[in-house]
């Protein structure tokens, strides 16, 4: 019995390899040669990346059906087991409870691909059982933690060194050496001295079962540790625990191993590392992660050289790509080009075509193509209607329609109609929503220094001045009305001025305009979130502020002088981030995302904190 199953799984893998060698032929031909529940499940995979990347929507019936009967050829295996004597070191039939786990989980994920209501409720009904599965599995092959387990980082480093101390370790620390990619983020206890033999697999089931755990526990933990904190309460009350520094250490764990685990613990570590850098604002060793980023993706290519990370790559090139590309776009200020790559994405992507409509509009306003935008925007209520959750708008189109009553109000109070409603606006709301997609911390200080120059042509002049703000064509006849005539205008503009001036490396002006607009939130009629993002912004310009003005990289000496001035820093922005989240309630327009920010950058404090701590 364990040699059948150990050969089984073998065979599996092969079709797995082939799989991420991009020959999905071969792959096919493997999972089809027999009918165990590994060569099952493998086929199940097949269909649903196929089906979740859009290449074949027909498959998501198939994939459902496969991974039906792989959880259900699981559990009689599993029942078989039970009464035999288990062939690794854990419980008989630990592999099969793995397995079924494992189809539970992409199950789910296939449910959520209906985009239905009902797909959803079934989904986290799923997902609710996984997560029981996967925290059983983790006490039983985890029990005494995951210090003692090697990862990319740890395995690949020349000769024993001292371990890197975290709270839970006892372990006498001699001397503190540059934290390693994933101990800078889990703050494990990541010994590279040799594992004793219990850290390490003793052949492919047991491999199966190490990785595959270390995967789902960590999936699970960093998926609901990422959710909205009036989110996370609720789940929190079904069961659900999360700790992210442990989520991220098991899936750096799983991600050592060789096995189809591996490579999507990979996956998940990419993709969450990338959004930190995409959203947090504020980065605590910034190069270190883009370092051993890369060395991550060397990691799974050196192991698939012909097709590495083609699932990714796939995601990628149908939708990613052209989403980023068009936000790029957008932060060069190429308009045309970002407005007909926004509208192309619709063609690619279910996803809220009213968003990509309302941006381009914005796109096309900032260019003065006023007829396409009204065109793009009389078309998106209907584009809203078609697309609710539940009966709910999705929080972007909440926003969006609170935007278009207000471009509406203000036409009518200024010309009496609302008819062409577009002319009315004068500041992007594609730049709007870039403010949430953290689009302008990452533009060259010219490209800065243009929206520093349109904000500051529109009238009413700007109260705060600075070495940039000459650069904008003030009105030499006042506008009546003006140009930004409610108090959500003066708001987001303050807003965006902030913003774009830290940027540009002008941090006391920065302030002015970010507290500015913070002072404006009372005033506000609809934009209720810019107080809460202006003291996010505020928490990130004090950290860029001290990150100048002290340095302290992490392994160069600091006297005690600089790093009291840093805790104090980190203090304020710890401050300004509990006022954001007082300011960011679930009535308040994006409040998730914010959330979600606000959590990103608390673990960038953290790890500062404790490099500062080190050196």
């Amino acid at each position: 019995m364990a040699d059948e199953t150990a050969t089984e799984l073998q065979s599996a893998t092969t079709g797995f390899d082939a799989l991420f060698a991009n020959d999905i032929v071969l792959a096919r031909e493997i999972f089809s040669s027999t009918d165990s529940p590994f060569h099952i499940l493998g086929a199940g995979v097949c269909a649903f990346l196929e089906a979740a990347l859009g290449m074949e929507s027909g498959l998501m019936a198939q994939a459902t059906q496969l991974l039906a009967e792989a959880d259900s050829r699981a559990k009689k295996q599993l029942k078989t087991a039970k009464a035999t004597k288990s062939s690794t070191r854990f419980p008989a039939g630990t592999e099969w409870e793995l397995l079924q786990s494992d189809s539970v989980i992409l199950h789910a994920l296939t449910l959520a691909l209906s985009e239905s209501y009902m797909g959803y409720l079934q989904c986290f009904y799923e997902l609710n059982s996984a997560h029981s599965k996967f925290t059983k599995l983790y006490k039983t092959v985890y029990p005494s933690g995951l210090d003692n387990y090697a990862t990319p980082a740890t395995s690949k480093l020349p000769s024993p060194s001292p371990s890197i101390h975290s709270e839970s370790s006892s372990t006498h620390v001699a001397k503190q050496p540059r934290p390693s990619f994933f101990g800078r983020f889990t703050g494990s206890n990541l010994t590279t001295q040799p594992n004793p033999v219990s850290s390490t697999p003793d052949g492919p089931v047991e491999e199966l079962i190490m990785s595959g755990t270390a995967f789902g526990y960590g999936l699970f933990n960093l998926v609901f540790s990422l959710l909205p904190a009036a989110v996370r309460g609720v789940v929190g009350f079904l069961g659900f625990k999360h700790d992210r520094k442990l989520a991220l250490r098991a899936l750096a764990v799983s991600a050592n191993q060789t096995d189809v685990h591996a490579v999507f613990s990979g996956l998940v570590l990419m993709t969450y590392y990338g959004v930190v850098l995409l959203l947090s604002g504020y980065q605590a060793d910034e190069q270190h992660i883009l370092k051993q980023y890369l060395a991550m993706i060397d990691h799974v290519e050196s192991r698939y050289p012909t097709g590495s990370l083609w699932i990714l790559n796939r995601l990628i090139q149908r939708k990613k790509l052209v989403f980023e590309l068009a936000w790029t776009l957008l932060s060069q200020r190429r308009y045309e080009e970002a407005a007909q790559t926004f509208i192309k994405i619709t063609e690619i992507n279910s996803w809220s075509h009213a968003t990509y409509y309302f941006i381009a509009a914005g796109c096309y306003t900032s260019i003065k193509n006023f007829e396409k935008a009204q065109e793009l925007l009389d078309a998106i209520p209907d584009l809203i209607d078609k697309k609710k959750i539940g009966g709910k708008d999705l929080p972007t189109e909440v926003f969006i329609k609170k935007k278009l009553a207000f471009y509406k109000e203000k036409q009518k109070r200024r010309t009496g109609s609302e008819a062409d409603y577009v002319h009315s606006i004068k500041i992007s709301p594609a730049e709007e929503l870039a403010i949430f997609w953290n689009t302008h911390a990452r533009i060259g200080k010219e490209i800065a220094h243009e929206h520093i120059a349109e904000l500051c042509s529109l009238s009413p002049p700007v109260e705060i001045s600075s070495p940039l703000t000459a650069l904008g064509a003030t009105p030499t006849l006042p506008s009546n009305p003006p140009d930004l005539d409610a108090p959500d205008e003066l708001a987001v503009r303050s807003l965006i001025l902030g913003i774009v001036h830290r940027t540009a490396g002008e941090y006391p002006a920065s302030r002015e305009f970010l507290v500015d607009a913070h002072k404006r939130h009372s005033t506000v009629k609809i934009s209720t979130w810019v107080g809460g993002v202006a003291c996010f912004e505020l928490a990130v310009l004090d950290l860029k502020e001290a990150e100048v003005k002290l340095g302290g990289d992490d392994g160069v000496a600091m006297d005690s002088a600089k790093k009291i001035a840093w805790m104090d820093a980190l203090k304020a922005a710890g401050v300004r981030l509990d006022q954001a989240l007082s300011l960011a309630p679930q009535s308040v327009d994006l409040s998730s995302r914010l959330d979600t920010r606000i959590s990103m950058l608390r673990d960038e404090m953290s790890t500062k904190r404790e490099m500062i701590e080190r050196v």
